[in-house]
């Protein structure tokens, strides 16, 4: 199969986790996996899948399963209704919504159709605001899901999880978690006009490579500077989230009372995310080393009342960190 052939045999089918699919109710669309550059029937429209199958699928090849994207509207109702049900859990909720909303943000990403990605994105922050609204345990158990391995698009999805969590715990109301978890989970959208090799990289970057990563919040701004819906706030978030309270972050170098709020919380919680996530050249920290290396070795560089909030976000809402 030559590589035209190859692209568009792959658009007609969308990644999702398996781990989205719960047993409880029957699956409303075929479900496909993918093996040997093909793609298997799998799942008939109308059929459950039992949890141990899931469980051992998602250990055996977690990402190798999608649905025709067709049937995109169809999953995202599916999910919809599952969350807005009363037969899941709060935890098993969690898992579905975070689960579900990885495929997506991936998108955000890597589809050539960025205002599409962008729009879809949007529905995902409006899901976990509600359900943070409506379930008084639903942080505890999104923040306990942390996927702490390193993908540009998972770690967006921490970010947006950890600012949900520090925007609740600030008092902010839902349209302000609402802008807040959009200009999170885009703050690293400029990444997608930096070289795959820089983003991918097992090892520290040279000064060309770091050169070219620096220019990231430039790139994202300028992005989102091409869509109207997209308000200052959020563009702030992307183009602020490296800049610090002691005015030597960039690429403005702007002092701490001049960075916007939102910025000042995506930047606290992408470097927590960081430090606390595996990479090829890095020993993660836990949350709570992480919350005092912060605190004491980068002291001055982060709003010291968010730091302190922080805490709360971690420790009152998730007992087993």
């Amino acid at each position: 199969m030559n590589e035209n052939v190859k692209e568009i045999e792959d658009s007609k089918y969308l990644p999702i986790k398996i781990n989205s699919i719960h047993p409880s109710t029957p699956v409303p669309f075929d479900i496909f996996v993918l093996v040997n550059k093909k793609y298997i029937h799998y799942l008939r429209s109308g059929d459950h899948l039992n949890e141990e199958k899931i469980s051992k699928l998602n250990k055996k090849a977690p990402e190798s399963f999608f649905i025709l994207s067709e049937n995109k509207a169809s999953y995202k109702s599916y999910i919809h209704n599952m969350i807005a049900g009363d037969t899941l859990s709060a935890e098993d909720k969690a898992i579905v919504l975070r689960e579900s909303s990885q495929a997506l943000v991936e998108e955000l990403f890597e589809s050539p159709d960025i205002e599409s990605a962008l729009i879809e994105s949007k529905g995902i922050i409006t899901n976990f605001v509600q359900f943070i609204d409506e379930q008084p345990s639903a942080m505890k158990h999104l923040i306990g899901l942390s996927t702490h391995d390193f993908y540009t698009y998972n770690h967006s999805l921490d970010v947006g999880i950890y600012c949900l969590g520090l925007g609740h715990v600030v008092g902010y109301n839902l349209r302000q978690l609402q802008e807040l978890g959009e200009g999170a989970l885009f703050h690293d959208i400029g990444k997608r006009k930096v070289s795959i090799d820089i983003i991918c990289k097992n090892g520290p970057l040279d000064d060309i490579e770091w050169a070219q990563m620096q220019k990231h919040p430039e790139y994202g701004l300028a992005i989102l500077n091409e869509f109207d819906f997209i308000s200052d706030a959020v563009r702030a978030c992307c183009f602020e989230h490296h800049e610090n309270f002691m005015g030597n972050g960039y690429p403005q170098q702007l002092d701490g009372e001049d960075i916007h709020p939102f910025a000042r919380m995506v930047a606290l919680t992408d470097t927590f995310d960081a430090l606390t996530t595996k990479r090829s050249y890095n020993t993660p920290l836990t949350p709570a080393e992480a919350l005092e290396f912060m605190k004491t070795k980068l002291a001055g560089k982060y709003d010291e009342d968010l730091l302190s909030a922080m805490y709360d976000v971690l420790f009152s809402m998730n007992k087993t960190l």
